[in-house]
């Protein structure tokens, strides 16, 4: 599916009123082991009420449980290549082309998750479903048995179908969340990320209820997945998903519960970075080292003072020199919220949400990757973070904004004075009081970006094919010292090299894939070789070390043993 930028995304919104309405909307959800439902009314005669005895159809989400599955039990999904000879490719890529599983799973592409095609084993299936369900899934679950018999026109309780969603282990449903974010940003429900910022994470479905004559009944149309939290979610009208998702986005995200996404990932964070630090004091004197747990006053050099609170998440260490250094590690949407705090404010939701997201941004495109953590420093230079604990209307806007990047632009922001690709502050605040939405906000100030999902998740690859080559021309060389290496794997087949648009070059282990810029400097070959080796090493302790990582990467660039 082609990127949309901000721009011709909010373009998209006048089609909602073009869209067959549906006159009502059922929702459900499952919190404390019970199915929660609503109704929401647009004029006509009153729904027929439901409870999660209610058979529903299972449309497209047979592939939700497919990607699930695949993802926690590392089953190999291979991109699919479209041929041009199969209708159904409409949802997958165009003749010659290939689609790989986030995007697969967003565009609905059904070939893909063919259970014949990942060969996917009915034992092994079962297992699994009966090990996460705590039961055999047979009765009420048997729908679920056989992966061969998720047939879309499977008609099943709402009630399992929420407890399967709600059995899905946090890791794997993750990524499939992940790759759903891409829904309000460039599927289904492209115009409708101002509405839900990153809370809903669901695979849409379109298909029809059935009648007892046999007959196709109403067309239905709808979505279910999670909240950003992980409250299984399902809801349903009369038409297609992609109007149903415009036509009721702002009742539907009003409705929906309150949800408060975990805080992920790791942002360490160098404090004062411009600014030498003399003392740090508590009730109890000078802190000489360790973290620090309750009120503290920070001495300069140049004689200014702050008084800070921390609970732990900061802590004093010695530099070279001997001189006090404050350092902070949290995770990512309270750094954004401490951002907010220290460049703007929370009391305008909108142009709050809209630094989030650039704040975020910022942070992927600058920060370095040490020990699995961010790290950044504050300043000018870079961000300045509020050395307090987040307030909590900033971290609501930072929760809400979840994951949420501008992609295809260096972003930047000011508070006052515009510039290409910058978010000015003052602006957005004026925006904002105008009316203005943060995705307004964002389109405003960078124009050629696209709203995405952090980490480059469900990006398409841009194969770096003299990256490839170099690697696949090297690695003969390497093998008589990586047979050597405790924990070393051989990868299956070649890593793919992709393109990397901005941050720190990664690999993508349970896809076997390196993203990285093209070569050009020794530097360049040993990042290759360092992410070549975390694929390799992936289900080793060491895998995770970096400097061993590194300093073996180096060896093996400097290495010159004789072909084998």
């Amino acid at each position: 599916m082609p990127r949309r930028g901000i721009a011709r995304v909010l373009a998209l919104s006048a089609l909602a009123a073009a869209q067959a309405s549906s006159a009502s909307l059922d929702v459900a959800w499952r919190q404390d082991g019970a199915t929660r439902v609503v109704q929401l009314r647009q004029g006509g005669p009153a729904p027929r009420p439901f409870d999660g005895s209610r058979a529903v159809p299972l449309g497209s989400l047979w592939k939700l449980f497919v990607y699930t599955y695949a993802v926690d039990t590392r089953t190999p999904m291979p991109d699919y290549r479209c041929t041009g000879r199969d209708p159904e490719e409409v949802y997958c890529c165009d003749a010659g082309g290939t689609i790989e599983r986030d995007a697969a799973l967003a565009q609905s592409c059904g070939l893909f998750f063919a259970p014949q095609r990942l060969a996917i084993g009915l034992p092994a299936w079962r297992a699994y479903w009966t090990k996460h369900l705590g039961t055999a899934p047979v009765g009420e679950l048997a729908w679920l048995a056989d992966p061969a018999r998720l047939e879309p026109g499977r008609e099943v309780r709402l009630d399992s179908l929420l407890r399967v969603l709600a059995s899905v282990p946090a890791s794997s449903r993750a990524e499939a969340e992940s790759a759903l974010l891409r829904v309000v940003l460039d599927g289904r429900g492209a115009d409708t990320v101002r509405w839900f910022g990153s809370q809903l994470r669901v695979k849409t479905f379109s298909w029809h209820e059935n009648r007892r004559d046999g007959a196709a009944g109403r067309r239905l149309g709808g979505a279910a997945g999670w909240l950003a939290d992980g409250t299984p979610v399902w809801f349903a009208g009369e038409g297609a998903s992609a109007g149903i998702l415009r036509q009721w986005a702002p009742r539907l995200a009003a409705a929906l519960p309150a949800a408060r996404p975990e805080d992920a990932g790791c942002v360490m964070v160098d404090y004062f970075a411009r600014y030498p630090v003399r003392t740090v004091r508590g009730s109890e004197g000078d802190v000489l080292a360790g973290a620090l747990n309750g009120r503290f006053v920070v001495t300069f050099e140049n004689g200014n003072s702050l008084a800070l609170r921390s609970t732990g998440e900061l802590l004093v260490e010695r530099d070279s020199d001997g001189r006090p250094r404050v350092r902070g590690r949290m995770g990512v949407n309270e750094y954004v919220a401490r951002v907010i705090d220290r460049e703007g404010s929370a009391h305008d939701a909108e142009a709050g949400k809209a630094l989030a997201i650039a704040a975020r941004s910022y942070l992927q495109q600058n920060a370095r990757l040490v020990a699995g953590c961010q790290q950044i420093a504050d300043s000018s230079a870079r961000q300045r973070v509020s050395p307090n604990p987040a307030t909590p209307e900033a971290l609501a806007l930072a929760r809400w904004t979840d994951q949420l990047v501008v992609d295809g632009v260096t972003v930047r922001y000011h508070r006052d004075t515009p510039a290409p690709d910058t978010l000015v502050w003052t602006q957005a605040v004026a925006q904002a009081r105008q009316g203005k939405h943060f995705d307004e906000v964002l389109a405003a100030a960078y124009p050629a970006g696209s709203l995405a999902v952090a980490g480059n998740s469900g990006t398409r690859c841009r194969r770096l094919a003299r990256n490839e080559a170099w690697l696949a021309a090297t690695l003969p060389r390497w093998r008589r010292q990586l047979v050597r290496e405790a924990g070393y794997e051989a990868p299956p087949a070649l890593p793919i090299v992709c393109e990397l648009a901005s941050g720190a070059p990664y690999s993508e282990q349970s896809r076997n894939r390196i993203f990285m810029r093209p070569l050009s400097t020794r530097e360049d070959r040993i990042t290759l070789a360092h992410e070549y080796l975390h694929i390799g090493l992936r289900q080793h302790p060491r895998g995770q070390d970096e400097d061993y990582v590194e300093r073996l990467a180096r060896r093996l660039v400097d290495i010159n043993l004789e072909p084998p």
